[in-house]
């Protein structure tokens, strides 16, 4: 059966007004976390699936040079934390990229104000490509192995997907590890131009691992990752197309708590919140 694209909600929050990522709780999987695109404030947002923001937190000593997606997953103690990439680099000019890790926050309750709050100082993550700069929004944290990867992003489709170094290493500027690369073709779907398939936008791996998924402006790809397979083994084969309903900028996908159902959001305001079944 084809997939179907279910507008759950438009988000109240009009600050959220080029959400750029999105992140499924952790702490809490009823809730997602998503952040605004460069030049936006410092700051994560929690909503719920209605909607509405549950939480909006500063992340102290942070500026948002290019934020373009962020990830949950563990600390290097268990405990969920948020990473969120600072990674885009539209004109290819960057030295290093840097990825904020903060513990994932506490949220209000449904029926309380929400008040700004600041985070913990975070944890900061300086990595380069080893080949020159690329643009990229994409950052998928693995939920076994708790790897942190940069998918790149260009216009032509021709993509690759980098790996920090483990374990992380502060105060120093990590080289980026090739993993793959990955080639997105030209689609023609009315109302979107056909070279805005190849652009990538948003990635995600979901909860129990076995699935990657790579969002475009046109199109969400999706490989199945068979646990006996290394990465850049699995993702050698043909991953399956997904057509979710059109949006005018997807750039935040993730997977919900059942490794399957998919959930979108754009930017520009309205901020729609779409869930994608199979």
């Amino acid at each position: 059966m084809p997939s179907t694209s279910e507008r759950v909600a438009i988000l109240d929050d009009k600050r959220i007004k080029e959400s750029s990522g999105l992140a499924l709780g952790v702490r809490d999987p009823s809730i997602f976390w998503t952040v605004n695109d460069s030049g936006g404030e410092p700051c994560v947002f929690a909503i719920d699936r209605s909607g509405k923001t549950r939480a909006k937190v500063r992340v102290r000593e942070a500026a948002n040079f290019d934020w373009e997606d962020l990830a949950s997953g563990k600390d290097d103690q268990g405990a969920p934390a948020l990473f969120i990439g600072d990674i885009g680099d539209n004109f290819q000019m960057r030295p290093s990229l840097q990825v904020y890790q903060i513990p994932e926050p506490d949220i209000t309750a449904a029926d309380k104000p929400v008040a700004e709050t600041d985070s913990p100082s975070p944890h900061l993550w300086r990595a380069s490509y080893p080949d020159g700069s690329h643009n990229a929004e994409s950052l998928l944290i693995h939920p076994q192995t708790n790897r942190l990867y940069i998918l790149t992003k260009s216009e032509d489709g021709k993509s690759t997907l980098y790996a920090f170094p483990q374990p992380l290493q502060e105060k120093v500027s990590m080289t980026l590890e090739k993993v793959i690369d990955l080639t997105f073709p030209t689609l023609i779907r009315a109302g979107k131009r056909p070279h805005d398939n190849c652009m990538t936008s948003g990635a995600c791996f979901s909860p129990d691992g076995t699935r990657m998924v790579v969002a475009t402006y046109s199109s969400l790809y999706e490989w199945l990752l068979p646990k006996d397979k290394p990465i850049a083994e699995a993702l050698q084969q043909a991953p399956v197309r997904i057509e979710p309903e059109l949006l005018r900028q997807v750039e935040g996908v993730c997977y919900d708590s059942d490794s399957f159902t998919l959930w979108i959001t754009s930017e520009h305001l309205p901020t729609p919140l779409l869930r994608v079944k199979r």
